[in-house]
């Protein structure tokens, strides 16, 4: 204690060192406390169910036709539930959208259709109420909310179970409330859960029993089952679905499982270990700078360490001593960075967007904190040991004397300090160049040509309840009765609807096959991005039409199907051919799907990825091909505020109980899209700075320590008739030395890491000679001008009052 109170003294005789020391250890405990939070939310806490480890994912998937991760059918689950030995159970579920209303102005809430085992497979139990039953599966009209909308929509009434609500104009009764569901699982704003999983409103019960894919298939494997006993049981079950369903689409499609927590965060794990390589090597950098630091102040204490050393204090003793006073600057340190850890944590799910399933809310967790205290001590042991051992060698009568070259440390300790220098540079080299490639991907991908245009476009969804819009013939009036309003309305430029909108995350795929010759069977057709879209969907998104003709108001419902072609489809499914008036086949219907014939061809679109052109798109009829949801498109020349009013009065004129659901902007839409890549290139473009800036701080002070030590020889060499260009030339060479090391060390390791980068590159080698070379080129002339400041204080030294000192 006695140490302790010692060390916390010490470092209150030297504000300015312990202020830097602490702000710079901070900046590399917060990063790396922030990304471990991040990480640890993501990929280590694991999901907030009954023993996560034991729910899969099960998939559909045809290598052979580059179809992955496909949903399941309502058959094929059937099948699997009833036939499967593996799992102690098998449930189902599918997103979907709900219109409250009896409850002031309608409101339209996100949810899920889901088995009635399927909160209980998950382990999730409601705070109030029960979870669903087997036999109202199907047959009642009963639903679970969550927590958030108990409290929001129904002022936490505790008498809520048994209340009525009504959902797309249906009275549902309230059996339970759940807790809050986690949004990696879920989706963001999910509120509401019914139990009418098989069926989809749009899809008739024929072409449900087809094949058409779109559920979620969960199991929670059975008590020592593991997931590769479970695999290896799934073609057997493949097989027999095949020869019982013959008929189906999907029944050429080979399972395949997914742990659970794969499922929702598979695809962000490089790039948030390219992050923790990131962060470690600031921290790195930041403890060496630190180190430098505690050396040079070590050194200075060598009369303090001769005295005790006189008075019989063992070494050992000094060196625990030391180390306790640079674990004292980390653990403050520690503090400090876990406050800069939670506003980064808070910061980075608004820089994300949709493309990161993490909470909105902040939070730290016991092992974050544990991993905060952790990293401060070890940080502090590591960063003091060698200066504390080292200083604790200094010569006892030279100490005593305070006087001689001694202060000038050993030629350990200054090799120790050049070594330092070397590895802050070569590890800022690798973060420098590093994140030049993620800035110049990022910006040649948010510059790609999208094949639309963005600009003044508004985009709202509108969901048609099934109990008052029942077939496709009152879908497409409706729409069609949309576009009336809105195309006559002012400051609108041009109208349509779609199914979705490029870039959204939504899109539908159909199985398709040229008509002519000897179509395949539908189970072997490759499935193709299908839209649905009413006339004027390419003037409003300002996509080109090639050849042909555009949809209009007489493909109606009654019409003979028409379909448009992406011009790579075009190409591909007719190449040297002219593919207007042919026929393709799409979908399941009569077992070999319905004709359509081509009538235009439209330039190609990003639909999916700005970063990946589709080879195929279909754009089909909308009263030919309606769904229960819909997007209507506006562009415009009022802000979209404005526009959204105009849509409400519009709906208002046809059904005022029909809520607009997260309008938005196409610039917005495709922005958000980036999420995930601007928040990897802005997190290490960050890193990079900090590194760049504590890579100088660290430059200059050695380079100033050292011009201090050697006063004395620097007036000597100017007294004996050294120019000013000589001490500079002398001064700059002994800095950049290290630096120069540092910069082929740090070239090479990029050449040696550029791999990781590769796959969130887009157009950009990771071994690019231009970036490369400026990284090279820019820490190189921060080191100089480092240098350059303490060199030109050399050359104002006094020679004579240099050797009176001396």
């Amino acid at each position: 204690m006695n140490d302790l109170r010692f060390a916390f003294r010490q470092l209150l005789k030297s504000p300015a060192f312990t202020l830097l020391a602490v702000l710079t250890l901070a900046i590399g405990i917060g990063m790396n406390t922030a990304i471990f939070s991040l990480m640890h939310d993501l990929f280590l806490r694991g999901l907030p169910f009954s023993e996560p480890d034991r729910i899969v994912r099960i998939y559909g998937e045809a290598k052979e036709r580059d179809l992955k991760q496909l949903p399941f059918s309502v058959p094929k689950f059937w099948h699997y539930r009833d036939g499967q030995n593996v799992f102690s159970s098998i449930a189902a579920d599918w997103g979907n959208s709900y219109i409250l209303t009896g409850m002031g102005e309608p409101v339209q809430l996100l949810g899920g259709n889901v088995t009635a085992n399927y909160f209980d497979l998950l382990g999730v139990h409601p705070m109030l109420g029960r979870n669903f039953l087997p036999q109202e599966e199907m047959n009642a009209d009963v639903a679970l909310v969550t927590e958030s909308f108990w409290r929001k929509r129904l002022n936490a009434d505790p008498m809520v179970l048994g209340r009525s609500i009504t959902l797309n104009g249906v009275a549902t009764t309230i059996v339970g409330v759940l807790p809050n569901v986690p949004i990696s699982w879920f989706g963001r704003d999910s509120e509401i859960y019914t139990v009418k999983p098989f069926d989809a409103p749009g899809l008739t019960k024929e072409r449900l029993m087809r094949g058409v894919s779109f559920m979620r298939c969960i199991g929670r494997l059975k008590p020592g089952v593991s997931i590769e006993q479970a695999q290896a049981a799934m073609p057997a079950l493949a097989q027999s679905y095949r020869e019982q369903h013959p008929e189906t689409a999907d029944n050429s499609w080979a399972p395949v499982l997914v742990t659970a927590a794969e499922d929702v965060t598979g695809n962000l794990r490089p790039a948030f270990l390219t992050l923790l390589a990131a962060v470690f090597s600031v921290l790195l950098i930041a403890c060496s700078n630190v180190a430098n630091l505690l050396l040079v102040r070590f050194t200075g204490r060598r009369r303090e360490i001769a005295l005790r050393m006189a008075l019989g204090a063992e070494r050992r003793g000094i060196v625990r001593l030391f180390v306790l006073e640079s674990a004292l600057v980390s653990v403050i340190a520690g503090a400090v960075g876990l406050c800069l850890a939670l506003w980064t944590v808070a910061v980075v799910p608004r820089v994300a967007g949709d493309n990161i399933p993490l909470e909105s809310h902040a939070a730290v967790h016991l092992p974050v904190l544990i991993f905060t205290l952790v990293l401060s001590l070890m940080t502090g042991l590591v960063m003091g040991l060698y200066p504390a051992w080292q200083s604790s060698r200094a010569d006892l009568v030279d100490g005593l004397k305070d006087g001689g070259r001694a202060i000038s440390g050993s030629r350990g300790q200054q090799r120790f300090r050049r070594g330092l220098v070397a590895g802050q540079v070569g590890l800022s080299v690798v973060l420098l160049a590093g994140a030049a490639m993620l800035v110049s991907s990022f910006i040649r991908l948010s510059r790609q040509e999208s094949g639309f245009r963005s600009e003044r476009v508004w985009v709202g969804g509108i969901g048609l309840p099934p109990a008052q819009y029942a077939d496709p013939a009152a879908r497409a009036r409706f729409v069609e009765r949309v576009l009336a309003e809105l195309q006559t309305a002012p400051g609108v430029e041009a109208v349509s609807v779609a199914d979705a909108v490029p870039l959204s995350g939504n899109f539908s795929s159909s199985p398709y096959a040229r008509a002519d010759g000897n179509p395949v069977p539908v189970n072997q057709r490759p499935l193709g991005l299908t839209r649905s879209i009413s006339p004027g969907y390419f003037r409003t998104l300002g996509i080109p039409l090639l050849s042909g003709r555009d949809l209009t108001e007489r493909d109606g419902l009654d019409q003979p199907a028409v379909v448009i072609l992406s011009n790579s489809t075009a190409k591909k499914l007719f190449p040297n051919e002219d593919p207007i008036g042919r026929q393709i086949l799409f979908g399941t219907d009569n077992g070999n799907g319905l004709p359509a014939e081509v009538v235009g061809i439209v330039g190609d679109v990003r639909s999916r990825q700005l970063a990946k052109a589709n080879d195929v798109e279909f754009y089909r009829s909308w009263p030919q091909r309606s769904a229960p949801f819909l997007n209507v498109v506006v562009r415009s020349v009022t802000k979209p505020e404005a526009t959204s009013g105009i849509v409400r009065a519009a709906l208002n004129k046809i059904d005022n109980g029909l809520p607009i659901l997260q309008p938005s902007t196409l610039e917005t839409i495709v922005t958000q899209s980036l999420g995930q890549e601007r928040l990897t290139m802005a997190m290490l473009g960050v890193f990079a700075g900090i590194a760049l800036l504590l890579a100088i701080v660290g430059i200059y002070g050695a380079v100033a320590y050292t011009v201090e030590q050697r006063t004395g020889e620097i007036g000597v060499r100017m007294a004996l008739g050294a120019q000013t260009q000589d001490v500079l030339r002398l001064v700059v060479r002994q800095g950049m030395n290290p630096v120069l090391i540092g910069l082929v060390v740090g070239l090479a390791a990029t050449f040696a890491v550029g791999r990781l980068l590769t796959a969130q590159l887009y157009q950009i080698s990771p071994h690019n000679p231009f970036l490369l070379g400026a990284t090279a080129t820019v820490l190189a002339l921060a080191a100089l001008l480092a240098c350059l400041i303490p060199a030109r204080r050399a050359t104002l030294v006094d020679p004579i009052q240099a050797l009176r000192t001396e």
